[in-house]
């Protein structure tokens, strides 16, 4: 674990955590409704949350799809903490958790490569590095501007 990084969880998600956090990251969670929803999701899933001393400094949430296979639903490091492994440690200890309870695949979905963003090209490269690989590119399912790559790694 990274050093001074505790991660606590699963717990149902805090809303107000996963908002804080989101609105912190205006270049990945630039629109407000998707803030708005993905705290109300959040707050009904099983979720991480990292700490720096008190302070929550990252969270990453399960979706559970079938008895075999989740999602990183949504996760946020704050700015200033990126770089540090929080985002590592989030994914290791839900990946941890999910093996434990049976768990075989884990999925996550992010914009495509299909549409340029220096941004989420750091998001992608972050989940191959943590073992992803890519499955598929929906190109409607968020919307025609926003191309959806679904990847996927073995638990």
């Amino acid at each position: 674990m990274t050093s001074g990084i505790r991660i606590v969880g699963p717990r149902p998600g805090s809303s107000e955590v996963c908002e804080a956090i989101l609105r912190a990251l205006p270049q990945w969670f630039g629109i407000e409704q998707a803030i708005i929803d993905y705290g109300r999701e959040v707050a009904e899933l099983p979720a991480f949350t990292a700490f720096d001393g008190k302070r929550e400094v990252g969270f990453l949430s399960i979706k559970e799809h079938f008895p075999e296979a989740a999602e990183i639903h949504v996760m946020g490091v704050r700015p200033e903490c990126r770089g540090r492994g929080v985002g590592m440690a989030l994914v290791k200890e839900a990946e941890d958790w999910l093996r434990g309870r049976g768990f075989r695949l884990l999925q996550v979905k992010t914009l495509s490569a299909s549409r340029p963003d220096p941004h989420y090209a750091e998001t992608r490269a972050f989940y191959k590095k943590a073992g992803f690989i890519p499955l598929e590119e929906m190109p409607k399912l968020w919307s025609e501007a926003n191309p959806c790559l679904i990847s996927v790694k073995s638990l």
